[in-house]
């Protein structure tokens, strides 16, 4: 039986297979701002004008001159006289002389001469108070406050022509009110890449048809279909070909042709039935890159790439599959979008149960979250810098379950990773969960 070759460590072989891909698709479309969640930015997006465009209130109050309140305070409050009220969404055709205040709300533009606003609650209102004949209403100022204080002023959150959403940003909900709140309603975005998926075995059957004794139903191409639709790519699936090398070389040369990555499931150890290494290397240069990942589950994977598409073979074990296609098939299509460096979601949480590993190789574990139910306990101990936190906010409960159980991985919170150099964890140990 042939060997594998040297088992490459899953950060290193990673970074060869995205050292070998084109740097991303290069095709982008026009978009409505409001269908633009979760769509990658193909361009750099510039203010066309400053945010805000006039000088705004940020509290319910006065707006005054800051001079004019210098020294007030409960004991010795400052007077000034209201002059009127600011209308919402009008322009303040307003001018404050020494003296004089306006009444204003959240979001209001600043009269000619404001340059600060007084909080509502730090003021009195006093009717009349030069006598019987002024009809005249003074506010009672009860603190001071100081130029630009409570007032949001000109391009303060976005100055006009600043980059506000860089080339290669995923778009968020904030992105999104960003855009619209700068009359942005249409933008270009880069097209999804496109990513084959092949399945592969005698043995495999679509899920809408009954499993006869020794057949199990297709679950690799409907999971990673999902995981490239999740990371902003889009599934193209070219169903299950049999274990013939001629046929599924065929349609992995037609899939190559027609996506911009893709990725074959099942074959991919190292048996003498198993031909997707070959299959790959019969598709253009350089071939495999990689066959065999230090890791588990997916030690089988196939790491490949032809005239600067990716193309994987990832283990038929759904978990195997699954587990791998987070670790590869994500990062390339965030390279094919273009995608700036982001941090991976995770949490910090206290293992339930010691876990034993493999020195020199990185374990993978599916891990149920629970929030933590030990209390806090007194720490006597005198301060130290760095020192752990006594307690997390979850606890993370390990599942146990053999490669080829979906359900294992599909009861999961996250998964959490034992470096290759741990011969384990213990319990009670701090540990980082990646969430999938």
């Amino acid at each position: 039986m042939p060997q594998f070759l040297t088992l490459l460590p899953p950060d290193e072989a990673r970074a060869l297979l995205l050292s070998h891909l084109s740097n991303g698709t290069a095709d982008s479309a026009l978009l409505d701002s409001l269908l633009a969640l979760g769509r990658v930015t193909a361009e750099d997006i510039l203010a066309p004008h400053p945010l805000p465009e006039f000088p705004r209130s940020s509290m319910d109050g006065y707006a005054v001159r800051a001079r004019d309140t210098f020294g007030a305070s409960d004991s010795l409050p400052a007077y000034l006289t209201l002059i009127g009220e600011i209308p919402m969404g009008a322009p303040a055709n307003l001018t404050l002389a020494p003296a004089q205040c306006a009444s204003i709300h959240t979001g209001g533009m600043l009269p000619i001469h404001a340059d600060a606003v007084v909080m509502l609650e730090n003021t009195q209102t006093i009717s009349g108070r030069g006598g019987s004949s002024d009809r005249s209403t003074e506010i009672e100022i009860l603190r001071a406050v100081a130029v630009g204080e409570n007032v949001i002023a000109v391009g303060e959150d976005v100055r006009a022509g600043q980059i506000v959403i860089p080339r290669g940003t995923l778009l968020r909900e904030a992105e999104i009110g960003g855009l619209m709140a700068l009359g942005i309603t249409s933008l270009r975005v880069v097209r999804k890449p496109r990513v084959g998926l092949i399945s592969s075995g005698d043995e495999v059957i679509e899920p809408n048809q009954p499993a006869s004794a020794g057949q199990v139903r297709d679950v690799n191409a409907y999971t990673l279909s999902a995981l490239v639709t999740r990371a902003g790519g889009e599934p193209v699936r070219y169903g299950i070909v049999r274990d013939d090398f001629s046929a599924l070389q065929a349609i992995a040369q037609k899939a190559l042709t027609e996506c911009d990555a893709i990725i074959i499931t099942a074959g991919s150890s190292a048996s003498t039935r198993d031909m997707t290494a070959d299959v790959i290397r019969s598709l253009g240069a350089p071939g495999v890159l990689v066959h065999g990942i230090n890791t588990r589950p997916g030690k089988p994977t196939i790491l490949g790439a032809a005239d600067g598409k990716a193309a994987i073979g990832l283990p038929g074990n759904p978990v195997s599959a699954l587990v791998n296609g987070y670790l590869f098939v994500v990062p390339v299509i965030e390279k094919l979008l273009g995608l700036n460096p982001r941090p991976r979601p995770t949490v910090n949480a206290r293992l339930t149960v010691n876990l034993s590993s493999q020195a020199g190789r990185e374990d993978w574990w599916p891990v149920k979250l629970t929030a933590n139910r030990q209390p806090p306990t007194a720490n006597h101990q005198p301060p130290t810098v760095n020192r752990q936190p006594p307690t997390a906010n979850y606890e993370a409960e390990p599942i146990f379950g053999k490669s080829n159980l979906i359900f294992t991985l599909a009861s999961a919170d996250g998964l959490l990773k034992i470096p290759a150099d741990a011969t384990g964890l213990s319990v009670g140990e701090m540990v980082e969960v990646m969430l999938v």
